[in-house]
C-alpha cells in the first residue's frame, strides 16, 4: 500500500477531460484524502491537448507531484506530452480508440482499453470518461460506491435511465481493468484514510468567498482568464446575500463601478488578469487621489500582451506596485494558498478602508485555478473594520454652510470618510489635487501637504503575518524566499534538503508593498545565501527585495518562465548545488 499516488487524464479540451478529474477527486476527498490539483489547459474553446494532474494523499499536500503514477490517455499525444514523468513501475491506461503507440523511450507500462467503443455500446461516447474511472478504480482497488453516489448525484435531474447508465459504464470499466491485473506490475493501492471529508475548491473560490464572508455586495468585472471563476462564484453566490455583480463592458468600467460602489458605502471589487489590469491603472490612480476604498484582484498569467493566458506565470509584480502614474497610498498582498486567499481577501477589504486606498491581492493561474484541499474554515476569524467612515449626520454650528473637511491633514494621513448624502458631510470629490474640503487647488504648499498626507498613510503598515514560513534555524545554509503558488514546491523541496543535512529556512512574503523590510532583513541576516523562487524572466521579487534589503552577494534567483509550475525537485536539486557550493569554499 502506498501513501500517495499521482493520476493524470489527458485528451483533447472538450472531450470531457476537466469532468473526468473532477469526478475522480471529488470521489478521493470524500473518502477523506488530502488533494492537489492542477489543470493544463490550451487557450482555445475545444481543441488542444489538456490535462487534469491530480495528487492524492493520507497526509496534507501543497504542490504538483513530481512524478506520474497513472495516466489516463484518451489519444496519443497525451501519452507523448507525459510519458517523460512516469516510472517503469507506473502505468498507461489508454483509450484503444486511439491505437495507442509507446514512445521508445517511455518507461511505463501500457494497458489499453477500449473506453470509446464500451460507451458507445452502452449508449453514448459521453460515458468514455465513466470507463476510464473505473478502470481507474479496479487499478487502485477502490471500492466504487462513492464513485456511485456521486454519479447519482450528478445526473438525477436528467433521470433514472442516464444515472444507471453512467454506473454501468464505470462497472464495465472496472471489469475491463480487472481482467488485465495480472500483467500489472507495482502497488497502486492507498492506504486508507483516516479522514473526515475536507473542503476542496480552486483559489478564485476561496477569494470570492472571503470577499463575502468579509461584507462585500458589489462586484463588477469583465470575463479573463484565469480571473472569470471569481465572477462566476459571485453570480452564483452574491444574490444569496442581497448582493450585485455587473459584467461590464469592459475592465475600465468594472474598476470605476467599483470604486463608485465603495464610495457610496459598499463593499465592492473586482478581479482579473495582468491584461485587465493595465486598462484598470488610472483608475487605480483615481482610487488612491481621492482615498477611495478599492479591492482589485489580480490573477495573473503569462504575458506580455495576449501571452500564455492559461498558463502559469508571476510577472505582473513589477507593475502591481509602480503601474500608477504619480504616487499613491497603495497595498499589495498575495495569498500563499487557496486557505489562505480566504483569510487575506477578507484582510484586504478591512485594510482598503481603514487606509483608504486600493488594495491588490495578487495571485497567479496556479492558485487561481488549482483546486486543493482546504481545512474548515473560520467565516469570524477577522473582524469587519470599517476606519474612519462616518455613518451618521455631523453635527455642524446653526449657520455653518462650509465643505466638509473630507481630506483633513491629520496626524495619520486618513481622515474622516462621511457616506453620501449624510447632514453636514458634502464635500467635493474630484480625481484633480485639491484642498482638504475637495476643491480644486493647485497651490504648491497645499500639494506638498496633500500629498504626504496621503502617502504617510501605509509608510508604517505591516499587516498581520507579512511573511510565512519556517525559520528553524538561527544560522541557516539557505533562505527561500517566493511568494503566492511557490509555496508548496518549496516547503517540500526544502524538508528534503533537510533530511539531507542542509539547514533551510523558508518564508513566503504576504506583503509585497509596502515591503516589510525589518521582517525580511532579519531573515536574511540568518542565511549564508538567499534563493528567491519566481515565476518570472527578470527576477522581479528579487529587485523589490534588492531594493528594500542589504544582501550583497547573498542572493540567488531561481527563475522559471515556461508557463509550467515549480517542482519539488527543481527546488531539491538546485538547493543541493548551492549547499555543495558552500562545502567547497569551507
Amino acid at each position: 500500500m502506498r501513501n500517495q499516488i499521482s493520476w493524470k487524464v489527458g485528451g483533447q479540451q472538450g472531450e470531457g477531460i476537466e469532468s473526468t478529474g473532477e469526478i475522480f477527486a471529488t470521489a478521493m476527498n470524500r473518502k477523506g484524502y488530502y488533494l492537489y490539483g492542477y489543470r493544463h489547459f490550451s487557450s482555445r474553446i475545444k481543441g488542444g491537448h489538456t490535462n487534469n494532474k491530480i495528487r492524492v494523499s493520507t497526509s496534507p499536500v501543497h504542490a504538483v507531484s513530481d512524478d506520474l503514477d497513472i495516466l489516463v490517455a484518451f489519444d496519443q499525444e497525451t501519452i507523448e506530452v507525459n510519458h517523460h514523468e512516469m516510472r517503469a513501475d507506473s502505468v498507461i491506461i489508454a483509450d484503444s480508440k486511439a491505437k495507442p503507440d509507446k514512445p521508445e523511450d517511455c518507461r511505463a507500462q501500457m494497458i489499453d482499453l477500449p473506453f470509446t467503443k464500451t460507451a458507445k455500446e452502452l449508449g453514448t461516447t459521453l460515458m468514455k470518461n465513466m470507463v476510464a474511472v473505473g478502470a481507474t478504480c479496479a487499478l487502485m482497488d477502490l471500492e466504487t460506491e462513492t464513485f456511485e453516489s456521486l454519479i447519482t448525484a450528478m445526473f438525477e435531474k436528467k433521470g433514472d435511465k442516464v444515472v444507471e447508465m453512467n454506473i454501468q459504464a464505470l462497472h464495465e470499466g472496472y471489469r475491463l481493468m480487472q481482467e488485465q491485473l495480472e500483467t500489472v506490475e507495482g502497488d497502486f493501492q492507498l492506504t486508507a484514510s483516516q479522514q473526515d471529508p475536507h473542503l476542496y475548491m480552486i483559489g478564485n473560490d476561496a477569494i470570492g468567498l472571503g470577499a463575502i464572508s468579509a461584507g462585500s455586495r458589489f462586484m463588477a468585472a469583465y470575463p479573463i482568464t484565469p480571473a472569470s471563476e471569481i465572477m462566476e462564484y459571485m453570480i452564483e453566490n452574491l444574490p444569496k446575500v442581497g448582493g450585485t455583480v455587473v459584467q461590464t463592458e469592459d475592465e475600465i468600467a468594472a474598476a470605476n463601478m467599483a470604486i463608485g460602489s465603495n464610495y457610496g458605502g459598499v463593499r465592492g471589487f473586482t478581479a482579473s488578469a495582468g491584461p485587465g489590469l493595465s486598462l484598470m491603472m488610472e483608475a487605480i490612480g483615481l482610487s488612491g487621489m481621492t482615498e477611495t476604498p478599492f479591492v482589485i484582484v489580480n490573477t495573473q498569467r503569462g504575458g506580455p500582451s495576449t501571452g500564455l493566458p492559461t498558463k502559469q506565470e508571476q510577472s505582473d509584480l513589477m507593475q502591481m506596485i509602480y503601474g500608477t502614474h504619480g504616487d499613491i497610498p497603495k497595498i499589495v498582498v498575495a495569498p500563499t494558498d487557496a486557505e489562505d486567499a480566504f483569510y487575506l481577501t477578507m484582510e484586504a477589504f478591512n485594510l482598503a478602508e481603514i487606509y483608504q486606498c486600493p488594495v491588490i491581492i495578487l495571485s497567479d493561474l496556479q492558485l487561481s485555478l488549482g483546486k486543493q484541499t482546504v481545512e474548515q474554515l473560520d467565516y469570524n476569524a477577522i473582524d469587519i473594520q470599517r476606519g474612519e467612515l462616518i455613518q451618521s449626520d455631523i453635527e455642524r454650528e446653526e449657520g455653518d454652510k462650509s465643505y466638509f473637511r473630507r481630506y483633513a491633514l491629520t496626524d495619520s494621513g486618513v481622515s474622516p470618510r462621511p457616506l453620501p448624502g449624510l447632514k453636514g458631510g458634502i464635500h467635493h470629490v474630484t480625481g484633480v489635487e485639491h484642498n482638504q474640503e475637495g476643491k480644486t487647488s493647485e497651490a504648491a504648499q497645499n500639494r506638498q501637504e496633500q500629498m504626504e498626507k496621503r502617502m504617510r498613510k501605509t509608510e508604517h503598515l505591516l499587516i498581520n503575518e507579512p511573511v510565512s514560513g519556517q525559520e528553524t534555524h538561527d544560522e541557516a545554509d539557505i533562505l527561500y524566499l517566493g511568494f503566492i503558488s511557490t509555496k508548496g514546491a518549496i516547503q517540500e523541496g526544502a524538508e528534503r534538503l533537510e533530511e539531507q543535512g542542509i539547514k533551510v529556512n523558508h518564508l513566503q512574503i504576504r506583503q509585497l508593498h509596502p515591503f516589510p523590510k525589518d521582517v525580511v532583513q532579519e531573515a536574511v541576516n540568518k542565511a549564508k545565501k538567499v534563493v528567491v523562487v519566481e515565476h518570472n524572466y527578470q527576477g522581479q521579487l528579487s529587485n523589490i527585495l534588492k531594493m528594500n534589503v542589504a544582501i550583497g552577494d547573498k542572493l540567488i534567483n531561481q527563475t522559471k518562465y515556461d508557463g509550467t509550475p515549480f517542482l519539488p525537485h527543481e527546488i531539491e536539486e538546485r538547493g543541493q548545488q548551492i549547499a555543495n557550493e558552500l562545502k567547497e569554499r569551507v
